[in-house]
């Protein structure tokens, strides 16, 4: 047998299973993510389907979040994955995150949390560490741009005033809406989140700048501090 013969390929499947061919006549919203991640990898190996691979990839990741946070090296290890597959790959994910992070052209206005969370969350919410972030804002709530304050460990990330209104008083806001995210996936605050909060919010009212609300991001929730009455 030739290696042709057994080296398993997209093209070697029935058309009308081949991811390719289903996302031009189908659309890509119907294909599954390891028939997207197929149409990216092309090929298999001499024993498995390209989708094949690319579901045991998915498995071995567990989620979408940690595939996007895998490194070239990390995917290079999977048998089939070269390095230039891995890049592949990995260029493709990060163009995903690029563009949902990408910042519109008119100004972006915070009038609740969902605001805040629309704007953050697919960043935020595959982050493998506490990240502390302000939205710096003017006197109608546009967003000035997102301030990074501090990285913390996997459960804790420590804040102090000095570093949360620097940046804010260099760029002039108004207004900051404090953000930071749960690893763990629970966005429940914990006592340290809710006194941190109220120290910063006491910091801000002798600055002269308001500080609207928290967001606790945790995988797809989220929790507001101001609307569970803690601010």
């Amino acid at each position: 047998m030739s290696k042709v013969e057994y080296y398993l390929t997209i093209k070697e499947m029935p058309s009308q299973l081949r991811p390719r061919e289903r996302l031009l006549a189908e659309g890509a919203e119907v294909l599954s993510d390891s028939e997207l991640l197929a149409i990216l990898l092309g090929s298999g190996t001499r024993s498995v389907t390209a989708i094949d691979l690319a579901s045991y990839i998915l498995s071995e990741f567990g989620t979408l979040s940690n595939l996007v946070n895998a490194t070239v090296e990390e995917l290079n290890g999977f048998k089939g994955i070269g390095l230039a597959k891995a890049a592949q790959v990995k260029a493709a994910l990060e163009l995903a995150k690029r563009l949902s992070n990408a910042k519109t052209m008119e100004p972006y206005i915070i009038r609740s949390p969902d605001d805040v969370v629309l704007l953050v969350k697919e960043k935020m919410r595959h982050l493998d560490r506490e990240h502390f972030q302000a939205l710096l804002l003017n006197t109608k709530h546009h967003v000035i741009c997102r301030d990074e304050v501090s990285i913390g460990t996997l459960n804790s990330s420590t804040v102090h005033p000095r570093e949360l209104f620097k940046n804010a008083i260099k760029k002039n806001a108004a207004a900051l809406v404090l953000i930071h995210n749960h690893p763990s996936g629970d966005p429940t605050p914990s006592k340290e989140d809710i006194e941190v909060t109220r120290r910063l919010e006491k910091a801000g009212k002798i600055i002269g700048i308001e500080i609207l609300d928290h967001i606790i991001i945790g995988g797809n929730s989220y929790t507001s501090l101001k609307a569970q009455g803690h601010m």
